[in-house]
């Protein structure tokens, strides 16, 4: 049975992902910034009208979006991407070292091959350079942090609401693999990164919402300790 979209803290939404979509999608989430809205990643692309549906039923509109925020490169995340872009002009962001893939629509690095599904070139609207940085909406701002690993690169997110930090890590977990790009080392610099952020919530990929920080540092900590 599907469920609802849910909110997790004020304005922020998880709107998509296993059991809220399609079992193909990885989570997807929606920030509210003061009445201007931000999605982070889009699922696999079957759930499009979904996932419109969805930050209508929360009594948002669709063409109140104006950044599509993407964590790495591979189709459970950007499937939707396009139909976003062209149908309500959302902007996509990526890290620059995960763009080509999208841009070119490989089918190997944005991992489409694997689910057996065609994935479009997609034009990137802003591409992110360097280790860190700020997106700004209104007087509100949306941190990234890159965190290569699972792809050359993969970001992570963070912002402070409600006396709570909430972590936007998505695909903590891996896998990893040289078709990716992967590299196990990185990533556990990446994981000590994200450890240090000291969050209360974690909005993961795959695996759904970790709260509180205890269970945050829990988590992380887990998946460093496999691939020890």
């Amino acid at each position: 049975m599907r469920v609802k979209a849910q909110e997790i803290v004020g304005g922020v939404y998880q709107i998509g992902g296993s059991g809220i979509t399609t079992a193909d999608d990885a989570a997807v989430y929606l920030i509210d910034f003061a009445g201007e809205q931000v999605m982070i990643d889009s699922g696999a692309g079957r759930s499009f009208s979904l996932l419109v549906n969805n930050i209508e039923e929360l009594g948002f509109s669709p063409e109140k979006l104006s950044h599509l925020i993407l964590t790495h490169g591979h189709i459970d995340h950007i499937g939707s991407a396009p139909f976003f872009q062209k149908q309500y002009g959302v902007k996509i962001i990526i890290h620059e070292m995960d763009a080509q893939a999208v841009e070119t629509g490989d089918s190997q690095k944005t991992a489409a091959s694997w689910y057996g599904a065609d994935f479009p070139p997609t034009k990137i609207d802003e591409k992110l350079t360097g280790a860190n940085g700020m997106l700004k909406y209104g007087e509100d701002s949306l941190r990234w942090l890159h965190t290569p690993g699972h792809t050359p690169g993969s970001i992570s997110l963070y912002l402070d609401r409600e006396g709570k930090r909430i972590l936007f890590g998505q695909d903590i977990h891996g896998p990893f693999h040289k078709a990716f790009g992967s590299d196990i080392n990185l990533w556990k610099k990446s994981m000590r990164k994200l450890l240090d952020l000291n969050a209360d919530v974690l909005c993961e990929g795959h695996f759904g919402i970790y709260q509180p920080k205890e269970k945050v540092k829990d988590y992380i900590e887990r998946y460093i300790e496999e691939y020890e």
